[in-house]
């Protein structure tokens, strides 16, 4: 069984997911789960970095995956969007970069999967990463290499954050991050078609082996991934994520 309340046994299908990462050469995978199509990018932190990159050398936001594989080079396993941000391409909450906070934690109440409480931060430090509810990460006074807010929860302790449905109405492309219980292991996923918020959260929760998981964004999700010979197109992007070699 999984080590947090009200987990499940491991499905056969979850099993041969991670061997299969186990042994791949590059972290990103296509899996599947309830019958949709994902791409899940799994980086073991005690071999890779987790790093969030929004301005390059010039001081402009890199606004898009080609521009950020460019200079980062062969280096760079994988790549996607690191959460919601703003008109100018600033991130809308927490973010940390290289130890800097560049943007506070946003707790203000509003509109949008942003404000839909409890919202949440993916956090690097050292050989571990985080994912937590942003009052207890600010609680914590976490010190974080690396940061992003965004929102909502998917999964917090095992659990369906409790305003997404089973299945609602609302099918959008999506990416998110989870993070295996000892926390060595950070999944990112984007789903390969348009997806409900409850089957995403359960490709986490069942499939992923990941207690807690955050939503990154959707509509504009998007994946640079080598091994797959992929390189999404988008409009213009603020924070990215990515793996490069420790």
């Amino acid at each position: 069984m999984l080590g947090w309340g009200g987990a499940r046994a491991w499905t056969a299908g979850a099993l041969l997911l991670w061997a299969v990462a186990a042994r791949a050469a590059e972290p990103c995978v296509p899996v599947s789960h309830e019958g949709e199509r994902f791409v899940a990018c799994t980086v073991d932190l005690r071999r890779s970095r987790i790093k969030l990159f929004w301005r390059g050398a010039d001081g402009q936001p890199y606004a898009s995956l080609g521009r950020l594989a460019a200079a980062q080079g062969k280096g760079l396993s994988f790549a996607m969007n690191a959460g919601m941000y703003d008109a100018g391409l600033a991130p809308v909450g927490l973010y940390v970069e290289e130890g800097r906070e560049l943007k506070a934690a946003n707790t203000a109440n509003g509109p949008g999967n942003f404000h839909l409480k409890p919202n949440g931060v993916f956090y690097v430090s050292g050989d571990r990463a985080g994912v937590l509810e942003t009052g207890r990460y600010l609680r914590a006074r976490v010190r974080a290499e690396y940061a992003t807010q965004s929102g909502p929860m998917l999964v917090l302790a095992g659990r369906i954050h409790p305003k997404i449905s089973t299945n609602g109405p609302s099918l959008k492309i999506r990416n998110g991050v989870g993070v295996r219980p000892d926390g060595h292991v950070a999944v990112f996923a984007i789903s390969e078609a348009p997806v409900t918020f409850g089957a995403f959260a359960r490709l986490f929760r069942d499939a992923l082996g990941c207690p807690n998981a955050l939503f990154l964004d959707g509509s504009v999700s998007s994946l640079y991934a080598p091994a797959l010979n992929r390189q999404d197109l988008s409009r213009p992007l603020g924070p990215l994520i990515g793996a490069v070699p420790r």
